[in-house]
This record gives C-alpha cells, structure tokens and sequence, in this order.
C-alpha cells in the first residue's frame, strides 16, 4: 500500500496468534459521537442562531441546498471537533452525528455541505455583518452568565490581550511584526470574568493588520463591552486589566472618564520610573543579599509622562531575581491604576490574576484561531469569529463539568475525553440510537455534562 493509495481494509498478519483485520466499512459510524455535548452547549446560548441572523443570504431560495445557519452551524461544530479547514468537509460530509448536529437525519439526510461551499459562504460575508456578529457573540455571552447567574453580580473583570497569527501567503493586511519575527496578523481577544470565578469566558474577537500596536481597536471594544455590561448588569462595578504596551494616553483618558471603573495597566520601564524606584530598589537588594534568594519590595508614586493629561498613580514592584549559581539581577515592573488599596494586594491579587489568560489564548490556538490563510482580510476575520464561537461552547462544556474530572481540563482535552468517541447511529421510525463505547473509560463524566446539558435517563 503507497502513500497515494486507499483501502477499505488493513490486514496484520502476524502481529497476533490469528491474523487482525481492519474493515473501514461502518458507514453509519462516526468518530465523534460525543459531539451531541455541543448541540447541548449551543442551545444553551442560541449562539448559532444570533450569529446567523446577522448574514445577508443573497442567494435564489430554490437553488439552496444548504442555509446560511447551516454552514455556520458545520463550520464552528467541525471547528470544535477538531476539523480547523474547509477541505475537511470531504471527509465529514456523510459522518452521521455531523449530519445530527445540523438537525438532519444521520442516513438518510443530505451530506454536508463541500469545500467549495463553505469558501463561498466565508468569503461573501462584508465588514457590517462581521461587526453585527461580533457583537452577537458579546450579547451571547453576557446573556448566558447573566441567567447562569442570575444576574447578582457585583464584579465584572475585563481582560484584553493581542496574539499573533502567522501568515504565509499573500493574506490582505498581513505584515511582518518585529516582535513576533515573522508575517502574521494580531487578533485582539477580549474575555469577561465575574466575581471571584477564575473562568475567564471569550467574548471579543477582533484580527487586526500584523504592524499595528498593542492599543490599536481596544477603546473601541472596551466602549462596546462597558455597554453591554452596564445593560446586563446595572448595578456592578467593572475591573479592566492590561497588560504592557496599552499604556497608551487616549486609552488611559478613556478608562479615567468611565464612571465605576477600576483598571490596573501595565507600563513599560524608563528613566524616570527607575529612578522613583531606585530606593524601593535598594530595600530589595538589601534584603536579597541577606536572605540569597529573590526577594521583592512593593512601593508607589505619582507618574506623569509627558503626552498624558495628568498624574497617575503607579505601581512600583522592586524585585531582585536570584538564581541559584547567577548574579543577583534588578526586575523592577510597573502598574498603572486609579484603585486606593495597598501596592502589594493590587499587583498580586489583581494584576497577576490576569496571568491566565494566557491559557486561553493557548486554548484558542489549540482551535486554530491563526487558521487566517484566506487572501481576503474580512474572510479572515470571518474565520477568527467562527473559531471564537467554537471555543464558546467548549467553555460551556467545561462550565458544565464542574465536579468531574474534566472541571479544570483544556479544551484538546475536553475534545479527547468528551467528544471523540466511536459511535454506531442506528435510526429508526421513532428514535436516533447512537452506539457508545461500554468500556468508555470516562462514561461518569460524560454523563454528568450530558446530564446539565437537558440529558435525562432513559
């Protein structure tokens, strides 16, 4: 057998006492039969749905084999499966619980739909409409923990964070970052969290151009989340956290004028900043000399930089890094903020906490969020808002397996444990019957998510 040859059989002649043969001859099977979890996941939000309302379908109605909220519907439940490209539509179109998840019937329904649609359908779709669905998406979410919560919260945390999505064609807007060292685009992800709860839940998208800076499009999502919020949760006071580079003045004026707002912004070393922690700086070396460890002294002062409008108050950690057979070496980092409480408590229990975001992006990447190798920009984009939703109901997933062994798991691992599954679809006049694996190691924690997902026992 060649690389450029295929088979609907393997034979091991040897490898046992009698030989094994491999017959690729189930045609009612899938291998992610527990992908029924994301139709649970998406009811939950209505999510497809809002997405979809915000598309023009210009097509003739009598010439359609496949709507607009069914592509959309392929593209993120293959998404979340595992299946980042279009051209994984040849291999999905006739798999029974895909055909399922699109509400059609699993033998006998039609195939999805094919790479060609599909790139049809992403490329078709204009700036407006991706701005309407970005903030569906937003809407989306804060109406799903506003029930989950039952609107009683008092805190809401904003975190927003650039990546990088690499490029290797002739993509519009693509450019070479030198921080990244090499062509990308840099999507900016924005994610909510509330009260004390350490999920940080997705809920902005937004690829920009490879050559912007950190701040560039964030006062124009923060204006959007800051609404949302405030319609969802009147009462509640709101937290933005950011990391180093959105120290920008219009951006800082932004957050000063917003009422019930607190902020804590990373900013990045100079001169005069090292010099108001130069005796901060000091105490730490002193101590670290005494102790032989890394040792860090907290402090702050007022700042102004010359293109602000005003002094700010700044976080000062003086740090001194020693590692075991190096030099001691200075780490000092800065925070900007309008909170009162102690330097210490607002670095450590409030800035740091940011710190897990980066969790997420790397979930998001796990996803393929850089998958962006269409050559039209807003096709890109496109493709980054169907990946975000993707990753939406994976967080769902993970929020309703909270007592199970997949409460704290990533995403490729909630994939593994939860929805890639051998499954047998037998339909019948009646009923779908999907065949699982008895020996199915995680059956309880399957059970469970299915179970907060509307499942009920037969």
């Amino acid at each position: 057998m060649t690389d450029f040859t295929t088979t609907q059989c393997v034979l091991f002649p040897n490898l046992f006492a009698k030989r094994a043969v491999l017959q690729f001859d189930q045609r009612q099977g899938s291998s992610d039969g527990g992908a029924i979890l994301l139709k649970g996941a998406e009811r939950s939000y209505g999510l497809v749905s809002g997405l979809a309302g915000c598309l023009q379908d210009d097509r003739q109605a009598g010439k359609v084999d496949h709507t607009s909220q069914q592509l959309l519907a392929q593209r993120v439940f293959s998404i979340a499966c595992g299946y980042p490209d279009g051209n994984d539509s040849a291999r999905l179109g006739a798999d029974p619980v895909h055909k399922m998840l699109l509400e059609r019937d699993p033998v006998s329904g039609l195939d999805l739909a094919s790479q060609p649609t599909l790139s049809r359908f992403e490329n078709g779709v204009g700036a407006k409409e991706l701005y309407r669905m970005g903030e569906s998406l937003a809407l989306s979410v804060m109406e799903r923990h506003k029930k989950r919560l039952r609107g009683k919260v008092r805190l809401v945390t904003i975190d927003l964070d650039p990546t990088d999505a690499a490029t290797h064609g002739a993509q519009q807007m693509s450019f070479f970052n030198g921080h990244y060292d090499n062509w990308c685009y840099l999507p900016l992800l924005g994610f909510v969290s509330f009260d004390d709860e350490a999920e940080q839940y997705l809920c902005a998208a937004v690829l920009r151009p490879g050559n912007v800076t950190a701040h560039v499009g964030a006062v124009g999502i923060l204006r959007r989340l800051l609404l949302m919020i405030r319609s969802f949760f009147p009462t509640v006071r709101i937290r933005v956290r950011l990391d180093g580079g959105f120290a920008h003045p219009d951006l800082l004026d932004f957050l000063d004028a917003e009422p019930k707002l607190d902020y804590v912004v990373a900013m990045a070393n100079n001169q005069v900043l090292e010099r108001k922690a130069e005796q901060a700086m000091q105490f730490a070396r002193a101590i670290a000399a005494v102790t032989g460890g890394t040792e860090r002294v907290y402090h702050d002062a007022n700042y102004a930089a010359r293109s602000w409008s005003r002094e700010r108050r700044v976080l000062i950690k003086a740090e001194v890094v020693w590692g075991q057979g190096k030099e001691p070496k200075d780490n000092p980092r800065f925070v900007i903020t309008n909170m009162k409480q102690s330097p210490q408590w607002l670095y450590e229990k409030v800035y740091c906490q940011r710190g897990d975001i980066e969790n997420r992006i790397k979930e998001l990447h796990a996803l393929h969020i850089g998958r962006t190798s269409c050559s039209r920009f807003w096709a890109n984009q496109f493709r980054v808002l169907l990946t975000a939703a993707a990753y939406v109901l994976m967080q769902e997933l993970r929020l309703r397996a909270a007592g199970t062994r997949c409460a704290r798991a990533q995403v490729w691992t909630l994939r593994e444990r939860l929805l890639k599954l051998g499954a047998r679809v037998v339909v019948s006049a009646r009923r779908m019957v999907l065949h699982l694996p008895a020996s199915f190691p995680f059956l309880d924690d399957f059970r469970r998510v299915a179970m907060a997902l509307g499942a009920s026992t037969a």
